[in-house]
Formats: structure tokens, C-alpha cells, sequence
């Protein structure tokens, strides 16, 4: 028993638990030191999670720099329209307060009463001749009128309301015409209905009837004519001996042709100031068709001028 005990302890030597315990520390620390340090394990965590990201479906160039720069000049350019929006907005909303400002100074009655009268030529459509030449008859069109007409005119522009822009600018000239036909003066006004008269194609006939016109209008120069009253037949003897009251704006044929030639005169020292444009954009184009129409209005009235100094009875 005692000789098997003692080959047993030779055959399997004993450790110290000291050994033990320093041997084992020192294979773990070796292992952990070569294979998982915390930088190649946090690596390792972010790039596992890059691939579960991209297998949910996020798009691959999310990762890519330069779609990234892209991105981000999109949304500087997105900023920059909104900020020129928001300025065009606020642009619009100080001329639209600017538009109704215009009407301040003017009694608040006076402004709604010509805001009615715009309302019924808008609404009379092909009847706005007449409402206009009443309401001239009444002595309602004034300057506000048109001040109203040229700010719903003005809103359209800024709206970019063609139909509207054309509607409003067609009744404002048109308004305008019947005020200054209204104050201007008798040859004035008998100069604007010969024009109206004109039909655009023949001309001989317009002539002939601007004479019959004339020959009715002004009053008859010879001595005998001037003694008596306009109407009195001089052959039969026959009409009023005593002028009218209310003839007392007669036009005389001298008058016309002083007042017609003054107005020709200062219209060709304008058109001698302008420049011709010799462009073919849109511009351009129209101001040349203005200038035509504008030359050929002085013609008419140049044939006029000739007809009243060398008109017989």
C-alpha cells in the first residue's frame, strides 16, 4: 500500500494554486489583447449596423458624400425661392396698400359713389357706351372715376389678368375721351367728331361730309351774316332777328382753324423729339404700329385744316 501511494504521487506532479492562477490570467489576458480590443469591437458594431440599415432599405447613396453635397445645394436653392417668394408676397401686399392709399384723400361718399358707377359700365357690357355719354350728361365722370378705373386697372396688371388688363384700359380711354371732350373747347370737339366720322376706306366721301358739317357749324362770313343771327335766311328773309342765349359758344371758322393749327403744330414738334425704334421685339413693335396710327391721325387732320381755310358756302 505504501509502495503504490508513493508511485502515484511521483507519476502525476502537483501544481501550487498560485501557478495555476497566474498561468490561466496570463493565457486570457494574451488572448483578449490580440483578437478584441474596444477600438476593433466598436469598429465591429458600427459596421454590423451599417448593414442592417442598408438591408431595411435605406437608399446606398445616403452614404455617398457627393449625393450628400448635392442634397444640400438643393435645400440652399429651395431656401433661396422661398425667401424670393416671401419677398414677392410682401412686395405685392405694401403696392396693394400703396393702390388703396390713392383713394384716401378723396371724401369716403365720393369714392364709394364712383365705385358704383365703375361697377354698372363693367356690368353694362354692350351697353356701356350708353351709360358713359349719360353719366357724362349728369356731370358724374370726374377725375376719381378714372383714379378707380386706373386702380382695378393697376391690380389686373399686377395679377397678370389679360382680359381684365384689356377691358379695364379700353373703358378708362374711353371715359378719359368723354371728360375731355366735355372740357375742351368748341373746335376741339367738333374736331374729334369729324375724326369719329372717319371710316377708315374712302376718303372723298368722309370730306364731304366734314363740308356739310362745316357749312352747318360755323356761321356764314359775308357782312349781312354777321348783322343777323345764326339760322336767318338772308335770300328768304325769313328766321330770328334776335340771337339766342344760349348761342353764346358759337365757333367761327377762323377760330377752328387758329385752334387746329396750334395743336398740329405742337403734335409735330413731339413726333420730331421721338426716336424711331428699329428693334423687332414686342416693344419695339408696338411703339412703331403707335407712331404709324399717330402719323396718320396728323394727316387726317392735316386734310381738315385744308378743308375749313378754303371752305365756300
Amino acid at each position: 500500500m505504501v509502495m503504490g501511494t508513493t508511485v502515484l504521487g511521483l507519476a502525476c506532479p502537483c501544481f501550487l494554486p498560485s501557478t495555476v492562477y497566474c498561468s490561466s490570467v496570463g493565457r486570457v489576458l494574451t488572448f483578449t489583447s490580440r483578437k478584441y480590443t474596444p477600438g476593433s469591437v466598436l469598429r465591429r458594431c458600427v459596421s454590423n449596423e451599417k448593414e442592417e440599415v442598408l438591408l431595411e432599405g435605406m437608399p446606398k447613396e445616403y452614404y455617398d458624400d457627393e449625393w450628400q453635397a448635392r442634397q444640400r445645394e438643393k435645400t440652399k436653392e429651395l431656401r433661396r425661392r422661398r425667401k424670393e417668394e416671401e419677398e414677392e408676397e410682401e412686395r405685392k401686399i405694401e403696392e396693394y396698400r400703396e393702390i388703396g392709399m390713392r383713394l384716401k384723400e378723396y371724401p369716403e361718399e365720393d369714392v364709394v359713389r364712383a365705385r358704383k358707377l365703375v361697377s354698372s359700365f363693367i356690368r353694362a357690357a354692350e351697353e356701356v357706351e350708353e351709360k358713359i355719354e349719360e353719366a357724362a350728361e349728369k356731370g358724374e365722370l370726374t377725375e376719381l372715376v378714372l383714379m378707380v378705373i386706373w386702380n382695378r386697372l393697376d391690380l389686373a396688371r399686377r395679377d397678370d389678368e389679360k382680359d381684365a388688363v384689356r377691358s379695364l384700359d379700353l373703358l378708362y380711354r374711353r371715359v378719359e375721351t368723354e371728360i375731355l371732350k366735355r372740357e375742351a373747347s368748341p373746335a376741339m370737339r367738333l374736331l374729334n367728331d369729324l375724326l369719329i366720322m372717319y371710316d377708315g376706306f374712302n376718303d372723298e366721301e368722309w370730306l364731304k361730309q366734314c363740308k356739310k358739317c362745316m357749312v352747318d357749324t360755323f356761321p356764314r362770313e359775308d357782312p349781312f351774316s354777321i348783322l343777323v343771327p345764326q339760322g336767318f335766311d338772308i335770300d328768304q328773309h325769313r328766321g330770328p332777328l334776335r340771337p339766342a342765349l344760349e348761342d353764346d359758344d358759337t365757333l367761327l371758322r377762323v377760330d377752328f382753324v387758329r385752334e387746329v393749327d396750334a395743336l398740329l403744330q405742337e403734335v409735330r414738334s413731339e413726333q420730331n423729339e421721338l426716336q424711331s425704334d428699329t428693334g423687332f421685339d414686342p416693344e419695339s413693335v408696338a411703339n412703331r404700329l403707335k407712331q404709324q396710327e399717330k402719323q396718320r391721325t396728323i394727316r387726317l387732320v392735316e386734310a381738315l385744316l385744308d378743308l375749313a381755310i378754303g371752305l365756300q358756302w
